[in-house]
């Protein structure tokens, strides 16, 4: 008699295995991952899981054992130690865990290779409860996904299960059953076909929260592109879709369509793409959606918002800059995430069709504001002690009340210093570009342990507390202390004070050069939702505005000077070039004497026309190499 698969919640998870961060123990907090090798082989008729995780775990201080967080479900075959198998009796497996006792120096660094099999508990309602989600395609081929923000990485793999415990660099082996694939976070190093015909899907990852690995299998099609940001990086584009879920082609294609735009309107308000070496990735999964990194799970069935954009996609994709690049070291500061990317989506609303769209989705927002519990507590928190209002947490407050905390503090303290301070927050730099903001960089205060309230929500109580002078020192003190923010690794991340308490200056999230550009915006050519994305009448009219808008006014008109004025030098190169190549007597003695200055210029060539002929080549030269260049 064939054993029964198992059904949404089973097997059941401990306690210890639902817990995702919180106050960990000292023996944990002492390691690291520096990197991580990681197989997953699902079977989809027996939904059992094979894997195989090696780890290369380095110690900030000695350590008389490896703790690692493992879900009780899996049964661990194996263990070797930089390439030495472990005796059985040195494996310990209490409650969720996996302890080996082998020592650690102090800076020593160990190979950690674990064989381990069984049955991953299956999602109840994926992404809210998280899990495996065995699915199937309209084909009735199978279609896997998992998720496990919530319960945390140890439900899939051996790890360390609160959110600074991301490692380095992981690289994944996803097996898929014959005839499907499996598009995974980073970039794909190539694809192996097994002797059973089976494939394995082979990718990299750098530095990617631990709940952002996931394993993806079901039989996608690829469609892709790609985009020329403005950082002038070409940035591979990618949606893995499953044919007659809600649609087809046709509504895969316009769901990429919008990755452009929004990929732009993020690299204006915030900064560049934080993976743009690696890829945009969104997959379609038999569940809602997640954050996964540089592989966002979608499941809205191509719903759009009221504005005009799918909401879902546009939330998901914010958590690469608010979540994947900055990420916070422990859970009281979730807001930083869902906050963030709340209040993304009025900004984006703003961006497309002004002011009034602004203002009506963040009332939309305000009306979910429960306030039956502070969205931080300024201790170390559980996941789910902050996601479930039944255990004390804020719940969806994180999402809205987050957002319209962002929108009360850029009121408070201006366009300049509010767009500053959130690029610093999430690059660590006030001038990030593609390369260079390769580092992920934690939300943590300089000097802070991270077992105590060491990773407060400095952004708000620091900025807040300026407004208790507000009365005598007026709004400019109030922006002088916005930009002392938060630190990244033990890096103090205070801005330019001087530089951030003018508030008629334009934020400078990477210039105006390249990237995608709305038809709108643009003056290019109409898009089919045109009443969506037009700009007000006031703003056609030319009326000014403030903000972005305005500073886009300016970008471009001092970049149109500037083209303007390289132009005339160009035509002044070539022509005086020309008028000395052909006649470097006459000229030269035109401007000999009493020529407001133009003299001194001539005296080096007077009597000797071989020179002027010379310096008219070079000037002939010059001349037309700025041409070229303006032609680009």
């Amino acid at each position: 008699m064939a054993t029964p698969l198992p059904q949404r919640g089973e097997p059941a998870i401990s306690a210890q295995t639902q817990r995702s961060g919180g106050v960990r123990p000292a023996v944990q907090e002492k390691i690291a991952l520096d990197a991580v090798d990681l197989t997953f082989a699902p079977d989809p008729a027996t939904r059992r899981l094979s894997a195989r995780a090696v780890l290369t775990v380095r110690a900030h201080e000695a350590v008389p054992v490896l703790m690692l967080d493992l879900d009780s479900n899996y049964r661990v075959r194996a263990v070797s130690i930089d390439g030495r198998r472990m005796a059985s009796d040195r494996i310990q497996r209490p409650d969720g865990q996996l302890i080996l006792s082998t020592p650690l120096a102090r800076g020593g660094t160990a190979t950690v290779a674990i064989d381990y099999d069984g049955t991953p508990h299956v999602a109840v309602n994926a992404p809210w409860d998280d899990g495996l989600v065995w699915s199937q395609a309209p084909t009735g081929q199978p279609w896997i996904a998992s998720t496990d923000e919530g319960y945390g990485c140890d439900i899939l793999w051996p790890c360390l299960d609160f959110p600074a415990g991301e490692p380095g660099v992981a690289t994944l082996h996803i097996v898929a059953p014959a005839g499907l694939k499996a598009p995974a976070n980073g970039r794909l190093l190539g694809i192996d076909t097994l002797p059973d015909g089976r494939t394995r899907w082979n990718w990299r990852a750098r530095q990617p929260n631990t709940y952002a690995i996931a394993i993806n299998i079901g039989p996608y099609e690829l469609i892709e592109d790609r985009y020329r940001s403005r950082y002038r990086n070409i940035i591979p584009l990618a949606y893995w879709y499953v044919p007659g879920v809600a649609g087809g082609e046709t509504e895969a294609r316009a769901l990429l369509a919008e990755f452009a735009p929004t990929l732009d309107f993020f690299e204006r308000t915030i900064g560049p793409y934080p993976f743009g070496d690696e890829k945009v990735g969104v997959v379609q999964t038999p569940h809602k959606g997640m954050e996964h990194q540089t592989i966002n799970a979608y499941g809205n069935d191509y719903a759009k918002a009221p504005e005009g954009f799918d909401w879902l996609f546009h939330h998901e994709f914010a958590h690469e800059w608010f979540a994947n690049q900055l990420t916070a070291a422990n859970w009281d500061d979730y807001w930083l995430h869902e906050g963030f990317a709340s209040y993304m989506q009025p900004l984006y609303g703003r961006w497309r069709e002004g002011e009034a769209r602004y203002a009506a989705m963040l009332d939309v927002q305000r009306n979910n504001i429960t306030n039956v519990a502070p969205i931080v507590r300024d201790r170390v928190l559980t996941e789910e002690e902050v996601y479930e209002p039944a255990k004390g947490g804020a719940g969806t407050d994180i999402y809205y009340k987050g957002s319209w905390t962002l929108h009360t503090l850029r009121w408070l303290i201006g366009d300049r210093a509010f767009f500053a301070a959130t690029r610093r927050l999430v690059y660590g730099t006030a001038d990030p570009v593609p390369g260079r903001a390769a580092l992920r960089l934690d939300a943590r205060v300089p000097g802070a342990g991270t077992r105590g309230g060491g990773t407060r929500s400095r952004l708000v109580l620091r900025c807040l507390s300026a407004q208790r002078g507000a009365a005598r020192t007026g709004r400019t003190a109030q922006r002088r202390y916005a930009p002392a923010i938060v630190a990244h690794r033990g890096r103090s991340a205070v801005p330019d004070a001087g530089r951030a308490t003018d508030r008629r200056r334009c934020p400078a999230p990477g210039g105006d050069t390249g990237g995608w550009r709305h038809p709108a915006h643009s003056g290019g050519r109409a898009h089919r939702h045109r009443s969506l994305f037009a700009r007000p009448a006031s703003l056609r009219r030319g009326r000014r505005v403030s903000g972005l808008d305005r500073c886009e006014k300016e970008r471009e008109m001092t970049t149109t000077w500037t083209k303007r004025c390289a132009e005339m030098a160009a035509i002044f190169m070539i022509g005086d070039g020309l008028l000395g190549l052909t006649q470097p007597r006459r000229h030269t003695d035109l401007w000999r004497e009493r020529a407001l200055g133009a003299e001194m210029l001539v005296r080096p060539f007077l009597s000797r026309p071989a020179r002027r002929q010379a310096y008219a080549l070079v000037q002939i030269a010059g001349g037309l190499w700025l041409a070229e260049r303006l032609r680009r």
